[in-house]
């Protein structure tokens, strides 16, 4: 899971954002680095093929404090949304601390939604995680659409266990942060208690 570097005192965690093609994850992460302060952040790498994009940057909150003397580093990374991209999706996940599942509010999407979540939960069980086990969120994006389907119906489709979930408009950047504070807060009590 979390990566401790013991000469810079600092503690790596990883945060996926998953979620079917075109759903708003690179939009959340271009939107979180856009916002973020530049002394709090490193680089965003974007690693393009023809066909596919995977975004990653790390930032490191000054605000939440520290760990045993270690300031937290945070590493947010997008998986490629179409499902052809399969492997590259379960390496990213390798590691993985915390996920947020964004979810597109269109009906027209809720098939893709179901099945991009299906395909988490497998993803993860071949690296030895449970979803329902580890620091997880799921944001509903696009909520500014006409064709938004209700919040309670994507909740009973898209999150049956009740974790944290946001209402979000990742191109305003409206809960984007509320999604990315509640899965970081998930991941620091679950280091706490595993530390």
């Amino acid at each position: 899971m979390s990566f401790i570097n013991y000469s810079s005192r600092e503690i790596n965690c990883k945060i996926v954002y998953y979620g079917p093609g075109l759903c708003g994850k690179t939009t959340n992460l271009q939107y979180i680095y856009a916002k973020t302060n530049p002394e709090a952040k490193g680089k965003m790498i974007s690693l393009e093929t023809e066909t596919e994009r995977t975004l990653f940057f790390d930032f490191l909150p000054l605000s939440l404090g520290e760990i045993r003397g270690f300031k937290t580093r945070f590493h947010l990374y997008t998986v490629p949304g179409q499902v052809f991209y399969d492997a590259s999706r379960k390496l990213i996940l390798k590691g993985v601390d915390g996920v947020v599942f964004v979810a597109d509010s269109q009906v027209e999407r809720m098939e893709a939604n179901v099945e991009s979540l299906e395909n988490l939960r497998d993803n993860l069980k071949e690296h030895g995680y449970d979803l329902n086990n580890i620091p997880y969120v799921v944001q509903y994006n696009k909520r500014d659409l006409p064709n938004a389907a209700d919040v309670g119906y994507m909740r009973e489709l898209l999150n049956p266990t009740d974790v944290p979930d946001y209402e979000a408009v990742a191109t305003t950047g409206a809960g984007v942060f509320d999604t990315l504070k509640a899965v970081a807060k998930q991941v620091l009590i679950e280091l706490k208690r595993t530390r």
